[in-house]
Formats: structure tokens, C-alpha cells, sequence
């Protein structure tokens, strides 16, 4: 059986989660309001894609190619993105919910996350330098021999980041959200009046 060559398609209101998603190449495709919730998306590939208001929640995403892919108002949860093929990964995500998902070990240098819940994501050895987190809400993230050099963090909240075990030279953070460096040392931080 021969793979699909689908390019510049639009699908919409489409349940993947009971019609599985053909294999193969999907280029320039839009997917609006569609349910990928438990579907299995192993080895197939968007190149320069959307996903609008897209469930894709516990998707299975083995081997799956993401090469400039762009999320907007998409629930994610549990995705590990960490499986996915590595060969042009990059993604754009705005103002999704991320939350549970892993990037173990992926390189994510320059990427932005824009108003997205990010909550007990695991960005364990990931390479973040120079990545942009715009009003996210990282609560239990999980930020071990992470690369996070140059990475902006000043307008999001609830992250927790051990300066020990990561890489954050240059990183940028505000006077409010600088306590989330401080945690683990178990010390009190009183506004100046």
C-alpha cells in the first residue's frame, strides 16, 4: 500500500479519533476544529501545516514529522513529542494546552510558546536557547540539564528553575518571576515599601 501525497487540503470538523488519518505527506494542509484525541499519527508528516482548535490529546506521535507546523487554540495534552522524528522539527504553538507533554532531549533553540499552558511539561535536556515563553503558565514543569541561555521568560509565571542544573546565562526574567530561580534555596522574598 503506497503512502499519501496530500497537499494544500483543508479538513474540517473531522473526527480522526474513529477515521484514522491516512498515512503519509501532508504539505501546506489547514485542519480546522478537528479530533485526533487517541489516534494514532505515527510516521506521518505535515510540512508546513495549521491546526486550528484541534484536539490531539494522548495522539500517538511515533516517528511523527512536524517541519514548521503551527498550533493555534489546540488542546494537546500528554503528547510526547520527545518520539517524534527529528528531521526539520519545528513547531509554533499559540495559546494551546501542552500540558503533560515531554520534549525529552529535543532541540527547541528559537521556539516560541505564546500564551500556552505548559504545566508539568518535561523539558528534561532539551535545548530552549534563545526560545521565547510569552505569557505561559509552566506549573511543575520540569527543567533538568536544560539549555535555556538567552530563552525570555519575563512574562510568564509558576516555573520553577534550578540555576545549578541548567544552562541560563542570558536568560531573561523579571523582578516578579526571578523568585522562580530562588525556590529550592526555601527562602522568603518581601516586596521593598
Amino acid at each position: 500500500m503506497s503512502e499519501q501525497f496530500i497537499e494544500e487540503k483543508t479538513f474540517k470538523k473531522r473526527d480522526f479519533s474513529e477515521n484514522r488519518l491516512e498515512k503519509g505527506e501532508y504539505e501546506l494542509c489547514t485542519f480546522l476544529n478537528c479530533n485526533f484525541s487517541n489516534s494514532d499519527l505515527s510516521k506521518i508528516r505535515f510540512i508546513d501545516c495549521e491546526f486550528y482548535d484541534c484536539n490531539l490529546s494522548s495522539a500517538h506521535i511515533l516517528q511523527t514529522g512536524f517541519q514548521n507546523v503551527l498550533f493555534k487554540d489546540c488542546k494537546m495534552l500528554g503528547l510526547q513529542f520527545d518520539k517524534c522524528n527529528d528531521f526539520g522539527f519545528l513547531i509554533k504553538v499559540d495559546k494551546c494546552q501542552l500540558n503533560h507533554s515531554s520534549f525529552f532531549k529535543r532541540k527547541l533553540s528559537k521556539i516560541s510558546f505564546n500564551k500556552t499552558k505548559l504545566q508539568e511539561v518535561d523539558f528534561t535536556e532539551c535545548d530552549l536557547s534563545s526560545s521565547v515563553f510569552d505569557d505561559c503558565d509552566l506549573r511543575n514543569a520540569i527543567f533538568k540539564n536544560t539549555d535555556l541561555q538567552n530563552a525570555d521568560f519575563r512574562s510568564s509565571s509558576n516555573f520553577t528553575i534550578d540555576p545549578e542544573n541548567n544552562k541560563i546565562k542570558g536568560a531573561k526574567f523579571t523582578l516578579d518571576t526571578v523568585v522562580g530561580l530562588l525556590t529550592k534555596y526555601n527562602i522568603k522574598i518581601e516586596p521593598n515599601f
